[in-house]
């Protein structure tokens, strides 16, 4: 339950109007009861004018007749009244006079127990603005004495879900190792595009000396080849000059045979 609009004027109402214990109102009004008592005494709150939270919607006549028959009982607030805190959560605009003055309280509350939340974040779950914040953070604040910090979850600012958020989101903000990360990526992506250039390249090299080894032994075979050819060809010539050569040797032979023969026949015809 959050406080009535104006807590000290329904607190003089209702001590001057029902019969409602320090404790009953204390904790409608969310003031502390030795104020109330102090309030009823007169030493505090002497020329506030009391506010009518039953005109105000913030009470019913109901509800204060129970509470005044059963002193345990604790007041219940009217349904547009229980739902402030909901709307305060949708819209930061409207806003309790005590929820106001515990915006400091709940900045200072995160900057403790949360520093790691920016300052936007800090501004959308408080309503506050970045002045404010570096104000406080710095301890240059006109009412930094009197702040403590104040849980903003209990005040009724946001919750918990939306500290975790804001946490998440910060946290994404404020860590650079993930950019190192992405540019380890993109090096590791360079060196494997390089590595695959690299093999291509081999590849080719190695299929260009293949080819080149191909063509040479290709020219080596057919050299070699020509030359068997060439030395063939040349034995041939060769039997062949070595052939007509006996030939005529063998024809010569016959003929001096032959003169010998005519000449010792004409000798013997001679004689």
């Amino acid at each position: 339950m959050t406080a009535p609009l104006m807590p000290k004027a329904t607190a003089v109402w209702l001590l001057d109007n029902t019969t409602l214990t320090f404790k009953q109102i204390a904790r409608f009004c969310e003031l502390h009861e030795l104020e109330i008592r102090a309030i009823a005494d007169g030493d505090v709150a002497a020329n506030i004018v009391g506010m009518n939270p039953i005109t105000a919607g913030q009470l019913t006549a109901e509800e204060i007749a129970r509470c005044e028959a059963d002193a345990s009982a604790i007041l219940v607030a009217s349904e547009p009244e229980g739902n402030v805190k909901a709307s305060n959560r949708k819209n930061k605009k409207v806003l309790s006079p005590y929820q106001r003055k515990d915006k400091p309280a709940a900045v200072l509350y995160i900057l403790k127990h949360y520093p790691e939340i920016i300052d936007s974040q800090i501004c959308k779950l408080v309503g506050t603005t970045v002045p404010t914040i570096t104000s406080l953070r710095e301890g240059t604040h006109k009412d930094i004495a009197e702040i403590k910090p104040k849980n903003p979850t209990v005040i009724g600012l946001c919750e918990e879900k939306d500290i975790e958020k804001a946490l998440e989101i910060s946290r994404k903000r404020n860590e650079p190792k993930k950019k190192v990360k992405k540019t380890k990526k993109k090096t590791t992506k360079k060196k494997t595009t390089k590595k695959t250039v690299a093999k291509k390249t081999v590849a080719k090299k190695k299929t260009t000396t293949k080819k080149v080894a191909t063509k040479k032994t290709a020219t080596k075979k057919a050299t070699a080849k020509k030359t068997t050819a060439k030395k063939s060809a040349v034995k041939k010539t060769t039997a062949k000059k070595s052939s007509t050569k006996k030939t005529a040797t063998k024809k010569t032979a016959a003929k001096k045979t032959a003169t010998k023969k005519k000449t010792t026949k004409k000798a013997d015809s001679a004689e």
